[in-house]
């Protein structure tokens, strides 16, 4: 029987493990944490966004500027793919008013549990607490509770993750085993902004700001985010992410369902007695926290008359990302141009890479659970193809 050693136990790992097994080939699955699927698990915790209910060329610019390489992968395994493959395994699925597709039980374990049983019963032999330490002429290395061993097999995936939440698995260590794999420097991604607050925004840590259009160079979301005693957080900024790493300045549109005209005009039919405040609030039904917020960056106010321009793109300032450990994702990873178009490395016959470890990014919404997904369902068919077991 041919043999494939899988490294990585997310959900790359995992799919890899799945189409190697369904064409009769033993596999073994080594995972360095006590149990498999740990990020998976997390990403969870907010409800377990599957994929995007979208056409394909508006799902790839997720992808951006990745797509080119990636489209095939997602054609093969794109969106409805997706909730085919979950709904096989028992899960139903809904999809959102944004196009984001949830199981119904909105979290992951349930899925997780189905998967690996379906994994037991195919065969895969999952090993915990192995963790990945060398590679040599002689096999694979793990560091294991029995102690160290050398594994070899007929076929390799590489589903090591990338650099963020190392207390999660994804540590970037492949890196330091194989140091000749060329690389794309890790950077964060999906990850919040460092403020330099002043005193008075403390009150309002915790707070949402909801209703806000955002937008950093030529990227712009609708969505909400949190301001915390260390600056800026949540979905509505991790969205815009990529491109505030990158140098773009963020800009807040506090009304974006008015125009500038339409801000100018409510705010001059309010008394001119009352305070700034309150005829933000009664003109424009700004709530406090976005007032705060104007407050912040806009000092000194200038008259009510020409608020709008400041009110429709308020400059937000910050002092850098947040730490590549605190990010969601990263961006950067193992080059794309040194795989061919089974995603095997260049020199390294019979050893393919997916996952987080390449060097691709997406922002949340289901389109990083679905890329590791997809590309590990590459990997493994290729690797399969490769043993000639296609």
């Amino acid at each position: 029987m041919k043999t494939a050693l899988v490294i990585g136990g997310g959900p790359a790992g995992l799919m890899a493990a799945d189409r190697l097994a369904a064409r009769g080939i033993h596999v073994d699955l080594m995972e360095g944490n006590p149990s498999v699927g740990r990020k998976f698990l997390m990403a969870g915790k907010s409800g377990l966004n599957l994929t995007m209910d979208l056409p394909m060329e508006d799902y790839l610019k997720g992808f951006s500027p990745y797509s080119p390489v990636l489209e095939p992968i997602f054609e093969s395994f794109g969106p409805q793919k997706v909730i085919e493959w979950a709904q096989s395994l028992g899960q139903e699925v809904f999809t959102g008013s944004s196009g984001r597709v949830f199981p119904v039980a909105m979290k992951a374990s349930p899925l997780l549990r189905a998967w690996m049983a379906h994994l037991t019963q195919a065969g895969v032999q999952v090993h915990t607490r192995h963790r990945w330490v060398a590679v040599s002429g002689q096999g694979y290395g793990f560091d294991t509770p029995q102690g160290p061993i050398t594994h070899k097999a007929d076929v390799v995936v590489l589903a090591c993750g990338g650099a963020s939440w190392a207390r999660l698995g994804s540590d970037g260590g492949f890196t330091l085993i194989m140091p000749s794999l060329p690389m794309t420097p890790f950077k964060p991604a999906n990850m919040g902004f460092t403020m330099a607050w002043s005193a008075h925004m403390a009150k309002h840590f915790g707070q949402p700001v909801k209703g806000v259009s955002l937008q950093a160079g030529e990227v712009r979301s609708r969505g909400e985010f949190i301001i915390s005693e260390r600056g800026l957080e949540g979905g509505g900024i991790y969205a815009v992410s990529a491109a505030m790493r990158d140098g773009a300045d963020l800009v807040l549109d506090l009304a974006p369902d008015l125009t500038e005209a339409q801000v100018t005009a409510r705010l001059a039919q309010t008394k001119a007695k009352q305070s700034l405040s309150n005829r933000l609030r009664k003109a424009l039904k700004l709530e406090p926290v976005k007032i705060a917020l104007l407050q912040e960056f806009a000092r000194p106010l200038p008259p009510v008359d020409q608020l709008a321009p400041l009110i429709k793109a308020l400059a937000i300032p910050h002092t850098g990302p947040r730490p590549m450990d605190e990010a969601i994702s990263v961006a950067g990873g193992l080059s794309m141009a040194a795989l061919n178009q089974g995603l095997m490395i260049d020199g390294m016959p019979g050893v393919f890479a997916a996952g987080e470890m390449l060097d691709w990014e997406a922002p949340t919404g289901g389109y990083l659970i679905s890329g590791c997904l997809a590309t590990g369902r590459w990997a493994g068919d290729y690797a399969a193809k490769w043993l000639g077991a296609g």
